[in-house]
């Protein structure tokens, strides 16, 4: 015989004991396999069940955070907007504060000045009145080293005097 076929009898006990295998795997065995795999795709569509529900949960939560982060870009702008207009009305108030600070300055030295036009106006009064007073002191002198000049100047000065 060859190498290749087996004997009729070994054929037989060969069949036989693939078969007594197979009852026995059939019998016994593909139900815990069965049991297994199907544990096991049971396991499995509840990991894909529960990867659906997580990444549902994620895209919640990325919509929170841009919702969120909408929010909070608003909420920035609105601030910047707010401190744009103080600092405006701020520039605003210290341009009137300015501007009547200035008037204030400019009324004083308006009065100031007045004042020392005033005074310089006195003080040149005084100087002219010195002046004259030393030029009619000086024309006197020269008119009242004459005793009938002076009476008469005496006499005049008296009813200017009494008029006044």
């Amino acid at each position: 015989m060859s190498l290749l076929t087996p004997e009729p009898g070994l054929l037989f006990w060969m069949l036989l004991s693939f078969g007594i295998v197979f009852f026995v795997l059939a019998k016994f065995g593909f139900p815990i396999i069965v049991k297994m795999v199907d544990e096991r795709k049971a396991f499995i569509d509840k990991s894909l069940e529960s990867a659906k529900a997580a990444n549902e949960r994620l895209a919640g939560i990325k919509e929170e955070g841009n919702r969120i982060l909408n929010k909070t870009r608003e909420e920035e702008i609105r601030m910047l907007k707010e401190a744009n207009d103080l600092r405006l009305k701020i520039i605003a108030e210290a341009k009137e504060q300015a501007s009547v600070e200035a008037g204030k300055l400019v009324a004083e030295a308006k009065l100031a000045i007045q004042k020392e036009k005033e005074i310089a106006i006195h003080d040149i009064h005084n100087r002219i009145a010195t002046l004259s007073i030393d030029i009619a002191e000086k024309v006197l002198r020269r008119n009242l080293d004459n005793q009938p000049a002076q009476r008469e100047l005496v006499e005049k000065l008296i009813e200017e005097a009494q008029k006044n």
